[in-house]
C-alpha cells in the first residue's frame, strides 16, 4: 500500500521500514512476516533498510501482533502526477486488483463472522476457485513496475488514483482538478468473485460496495486518448491486466459510476 501511494504520485520507492508489535516474540512467526515484507520490497524495487520488533505482553495477547511501516520515495518536481493537465476526452485505464487488498476488512470480518474459524476459512468455494481464507489474504497487488513501465514508454500519466479505503467514490475524486468529472463504466471489466459473494452474503448496497472496496480495480490512471494503446501495452509488459474503464468529462468535480 505504501509503495503504491508513492508510485501514484509519480515517485520511485527508495526504501521501506517495518514495525512489528506482538504479545510474544515467536522468532519463526516474525521471520515469516518479515519475509513477506521483503518480497513486497523486491517487487517494488525498494530496499528494506531496517525495522523494529516490540514485544509487549501487557498490551497484546500472546498470539496477536500489529504490523505497520512506511516508505520513502523520490520524484523530480516536473514528474509529479498532479491532475492539473486533465482534459475532457482523456481516457481512464484501470489495473486489475488481486482481490480485497488491504482495505475494508472491518466489513469483511462482519460479513464472514461465522466463517472466521479454521474450518470456515479452509472451506473451498467453487465460485472463488480457492478457499475463503486464501481469497481474503491474497497479497495486495504492487503497481510500481507497471507505472514505471508506462513512464519509460514515454507516456505522461495525467492523473492517478490508488483505490484504497473509500473505494471509487472517495479515491477517484482526489485525482481530479476542478471542472472535470470521471465517468466509470461498471461493466467495463471483470469483477473478482469475492466481491459479489460478499455483497450477496452481507446484503450490502451496491453503492456501499463501491464506497468501501476496490471492486477489482487497484489503480486508475488517466492518459490522453492517443496514448491508450501504448499505455496498456506497457502495463501488460509489466505483468498487469489493464482495462479501459471510462473517461474524463467536463463537469462538477467528482465521479459517476454507470
Amino acid at each position: 500500500m505504501c509503495v503504491n501511494d508513492v508510485a501514484c504520485a509519480g515517485g520511485e520507492p527508495l526504501f521501506f521500514l517495518d514495525y512489528i508489535a506482538c504479545g510474544k516474540n515467536v522468532p519463526e512467526k516474525i521471520a515469516e512476516i518479515v519475509s513477506g515484507v521483503a518480497e513486497g520490497c523486491k517487487q517494488s524495487g525498494a530496499a528494506l533498510v531496517g525495522g523494529e520488533t516490540a514485544e509487549m505482553p501487557g498490551f497484546y495477547p500472546e498470539d496477536e501482533y500489529d504490523l505497520a511501516g512506511f516508505a520513502v520515495g523520490a520524484v523530480d518536481k516536473k514528474d509529479l502526477i498532479t491532475g492539473e493537465k486533465l482534459a475532457a476526452g482523456d481516457v481512464l485505464i484501470g489495473m486489475a486488483s488481486s482481490g480485497v487488498h488491504s482495505n475494508g476488512f472491518s466489513l469483511v470480518r462482519k460479513v464472514f463472522e461465522q466463517e472466521l474459524t479454521a474450518e470456515g476459512l479452509n472451506t473451498y468455494y467453487e465460485e472463488l476457485g480457492t478457499t475463503l481464507g486464501e481469497a481474503l489474504i491474497a497479497p495486495t497487488k504492487i503497481y510500481v513496475k507497471a507505472l514505471k513501465s508506462v513512464k519509460d514508454a514515454g507516456i505522461t500519466i495525467k492523473a492517478c488514483s490508488h483505490i484504497t479505503g473509500g473505494g471509487f467514490y472517495e479515491n477517484v475524486p482526489r485525482m481530479l482538478k476542478d471542472g472535470v468529472r470521471a465517468v466509470i463504466h461498471k461493466d467495463s471489466y471483470q469483477i473478482p468473485p469475492i466481491f459479489p459473494l460478499m455483497q450477496k452474503k452481507g446484503e450490502i448496497d451496491e453503492k456501499m460496495m463501491y464506497n468501501t472496496f476496490n471492486m477489482g480495480i487497484g489503480m486508475v490512471v488517466a492518459v490522453a486518448e492517443e496514448d491508450v494503446r501504448t499505455t496498456m501495452a506497457a502495463m501488460k509488459a509489466a505483468g498487469d491486466i489493464p482495462y479501459i474503464i471510462g473517461s474524463i468529462e467536463a463537469g462538477e468535480k467528482g465521479v459517476t459510476l454507470c
